[in-house]
């Protein structure tokens, strides 16, 4: 997760436009480290930056994890906090000569981001939206409704076995639960819903589908860049 670029190879890539990470520190059930999200993010980071001529940075390693404080190990910093952080961050990039930014999500209850990008004027993009998962998740051959997947499911269980199989421990084979209906997320957080903490079917998970879903989030980023001008 650490970038190992010198000065000389930010200033030899003559880049406009940096990757950030962001990921968070939560519970991911049984079988799925608390950084999952961060390595998530990451490992998409590293993939995109690959195969396009970005400043690649480190990641940001807490976010808004809220609705996961009942669980053990879980820590969070306010969504005011995070918008200062990715800002900062955005305003050092531009004294150093990179004006543009793009955000790699790994955790959904990063709400706040979408209104960090929306005020920086067209110079930052969110990645991925919620249509490159779904058409990487189509290609791939998800078989879990996306509503269905929401945490330590099918797709994150996927990617880290494919990238990270080190990572995954026993136990996803059976640790599939459901709960399609979380009206009350915000108010109550997780714990109404999954007492286990997952939410989706990491039973179905493999590696296949973890490199394929990568390979479709790649193929997507273009189009961000395109957007960014």
């Amino acid at each position: 997760m650490l970038v190992r670029d010198t000065t000389d190879d930010v200033r030899d890539r003559r880049t406009d436009v940096a990757v950030l990470p962001i990921g968070s520190l939560e519970q991911h059930g049984s079988h799925l480290p608390l950084v999952t999200d961060t390595v998530i993010a990451c490992t998409i980071a590293r993939e995109v930056a690959a195969a396009r001529p970005v400043q690649l940075l480190p990641p940001v390693t807490i976010s808004c994890s809220q609705e996961h404080a009942a669980w053990p190990g879980t820590v969070s910093i306010s969504a005011r906090t995070l918008h200062l952080v990715v800002t900062d961050v955005f305003e050092s990039l531009r004294r150093s000569g990179v004006p543009k930014l793009v955000l790699v999500n790994g955790h959904g209850g990063n709400y706040v981001l979408s209104n960090v990008v929306q005020e920086a004027g067209g110079d930052m993009a969110l990645f991925p939206a919620a249509r490159d998962w779904d058409e990487a998740r189509e290609a791939a051959g998800v078989e879990t409704p996306a509503r269905s997947d929401m945490h330590a499911g099918e797709v994150e269980t996927s990617i880290l076995l494919h990238a990270h199989p080190d990572l995954v421990r026993p136990g996803y084979e059976t640790g599939d639960h459901l709960a399609d209906d979380r009206r009350h997320l915000l108010t109550t957080g997780l714990p109404r819903y999954a007492e286990s903490g997952v939410i989706g079917r990491p039973s179905l998970a493999s590696a296949r589908k973890g490199r394929d879903l990568l390979a479709g989030l790649v193929a997507a980023f273009g189009g961000h860049l395109a957007a960014l001008g």
